[in-house]
Formats: structure tokens, sequence, C-alpha cells
């Protein structure tokens, strides 16, 4: 596999994913036509396969990094914890979110002894468990310590 010629060049998809999040983001801006709307369930959702998608790059980035590189494997690394606890932030931001189908009800939420209520809930809360797996065997308590990771508070 050969390097691009030109640093512009190199990962495309990772500039694309980025434009991505920057026109997301000028979308929810403050304009003249009123407030943007507020987050919904959905819109959690899909960001939080963002942040883990991300989670499962910069842990394999931090792997490869780390043995030439350890020191700047270890601030990756540290940024894969960080990421965590922006993910697991946002799990939790999703079930005080309420439900499409109950609108103005309390928010549902994740509840280990049973399966959620369906998609989105069943797609983010096997994720946010998957990767939950991949960052406490990579992840040491103490680095955890300060962040809550349970499904709702």
């Amino acid at each position: 596999m050969t390097s691009p010629a030109h640093p512009a060049d190199a990962h495309p998809y990772l500039r694309a994913a980025n434009a991505g999040v920057r026109h997301h983001a000028r979308a929810l801006a403050p304009s003249d036509t009123g407030p943007p709307p507020a987050a919904d369930r959905l819109h959690l959702d899909v960001l939080h396969a963002h942040l883990t998608t991300v989670l499962r790059l910069l842990d394999r980035l931090a792997e490869t990094t780390r043995p030439p590189h350890p020191a700047a494997g270890r601030h990756l690394a540290a940024a894969h914890t960080r990421l965590w606890q922006a993910a697991s932030e946002v799990h939790a931001a999703f079930h005080l979110l309420p439900s499409s189908l109950t609108a103005g009800t309390t928010a549902s939420t994740c509840r280990p002894e049973r399966l959620p209520e369906g998609p989105p809930v069943l797609t983010i809360c096997q994720r946010h468990l998957a990767a939950g797996h991949v960052v406490r065997r990579k992840t040491t308590p103490t680095d955890l310590r300060a962040h809550t990771t349970a499904c709702a508070r």
C-alpha cells in the first residue's frame, strides 16, 4: 500500500466524516429563522454511533502507535478514555429524553434485566455495552473512576 502523494489526499473518508459533523454543527447554530430544534433520541443515537466509531479508531491508533512511540500512544489512550466518557454521557442523555412513542412521559432507562423497547433504544444500548466491554478491558478502574458509566442516572 502506498501513501498519498499529498497530505490533502490522505484519509478521504475521515475528512468526509469531519465535513459532515461540521455541516451538522452549522445547521444547529442559531439563525434568524429561530432557535434550532432540541436534540431528540434519534439525533443522539446517530451521534453516539459516530462517537463509538471514532472510539474504535482511536483504540486501534493507540495500539499501533504505542510500540514505536510510547508517549504518543499514552496520549491516544487518554483520548480514548475521554471519548468513552463523552459517549457515555450521550447515552445517558438519550435515556433522559422522552421517547417519540411516549411523548411527554418519563424517559425510559436502560434496564439490563430486560430488553429495551426496540430501535433506537435497543441499538444504542447494545452499541454502548459493546463499547463498554472494550473500554473496561483496556482501561484501569482508576482511569474511569472520575466518571460513572451507568446506563441512566
